[in-house]
């Protein structure tokens, strides 16, 4: 078994600390100069609408994110994190982000309403720096609380010039999925896997998710689960979940998840909990439920986290950007934004 040296997560307790506390340190007092402290030079962070590289471009984004949010608290709820060699691991964290648009943002003028909203941003931590990140956002979360037009803000992020949509990356955000998640992701080899729980939810996504197995929902989940996903949809028992997986699954009924990391962790206060960064590829070919069908391929880039009771899953966060789903849409249609 692998031990992590504490140099890997130095000067913090353990990898959750380290995640929680620089997450405090950065974003509490506004330093955005201590991402340099942070992250690598050359940093890589993959999102819904393409990757970021370097540091500098992040401080950018994020001073400009401060100055429409400055008063935004975030609360981590959960950092899964795993072992890649004794100075390298990857971590899941969670987090609840809450505030009010107090300033000029992309998707428009202040409103001064509160926004609740959930990220998950997966790292790759090497000798205590962040070497790579992927990150999942709940934008139309955000935009609807907001009080900002839905559509048009779609409109606008489809014909951005800077948006990485479907069709100008080849519908491959990610670049290709690795061959068994279990032994190897895009974050690199995992040494400790082949535990019974990795194996389950893998199973079960193919089996429930994409071959569409719906009656398997009992065999792997508690009779009281609960799936907490995008824009505040709360489901619960078999029948919720079975509902959330139509909504995402509806309207591209041609589509497959493809599962490109996962990370395992088990402690004595959050029990056993597996993190899964995924995409799923699919033609908006079924239910119109972003507006007329058109056929068009769409890619949708999320990480679920699951947690255990005993040998079954009680517990899913689903996060993923319908937003970008919907710019896909409207990028697809030729919804352009109207001019003024």
């Amino acid at each position: 078994m692998i031990e992590l040296k504490p140099s890997a997560y130095a000067p913090y307790e353990d990898p959750e600390d380290y995640i929680l506390s620089w997450t405090d340190r950065i974003w509490e007092p506004r330093g955005m100069g201590q991402i340099r402290e942070h992250y690598l030079p050359d940093i890589k962070v993959h999102g819904a609408y393409g990757t970021i590289v370097g540091n500098e471009p992040i401080i950018k984004a994020c001073l400009q994110k401060n100055a429409a949010y400055p008063h935004r608290l975030f609360t981590g709820e959960d950092v899964i994190w795993e072992v890649r060699d004794e100075n390298t691991w990857l971590s899941s964290h969670r987090i609840v982000n809450c505030g009010k648009q107090e300033g000029f943002w992309q998707y428009g003028p202040p409103t001064f309403k509160h926004t609740s909203s959930r990220n998950i941003a997966v790292c790759l931590v090497r000798d205590a720096m962040i070497a790579e990140e992927w990150v999942v956002r709940d934008e139309w979360a955000v935009v609807e609380q907001s009080g900002h037009d839905i559509d048009a803000i779609a409109r606008q992020i489809a014909f951005s010039p800077s948006a990485g949509l479907l069709g100008e990356k080849g519908g491959k955000l990610l670049g290709d999925a690795p061959a068994n998640p279990l032994v190897g992701g895009v974050s690199g080899k995992r040494p400790q896997h082949g535990r019974e729980e990795d194996q389950r939810v893998v199973a079960m996504i193919d089996d429930v998710w994409n071959q569409h197995l719906r009656n398997l929902v009992p065999a792997y989940f508690s009779r009281d689960i609960v799936i907490e996903t995008t824009r505040h949809r709360t489901h619960a028992r078999d029948d919720g979940y079975k509902s959330e997986l139509d909504h995402l699954f509806g309207p591209f009924p041609d589509a497959q998840v493809e599962i490109y990391d996962v990370a395992f962790n088990e402690d004595s206060f959050h029990g056993t909990r597996v993190s899964i960064l995924w995409v799923l590829n699919g033609t908006y070919s079924g239910v119109p439920q972003y507006g007329p069908v058109t056929g068009s391929p769409v890619e949708i880039f999320g990480v679920s986290h699951f947690q255990f009771r005993g040998d079954k899953i009680y517990k899913e966060w689903r996060v993923y950007d319908e937003l970008a789903v919907l710019a896909q849409i409207k990028r697809a249609r030729g919804d352009e934004p109207t001019s003024h």
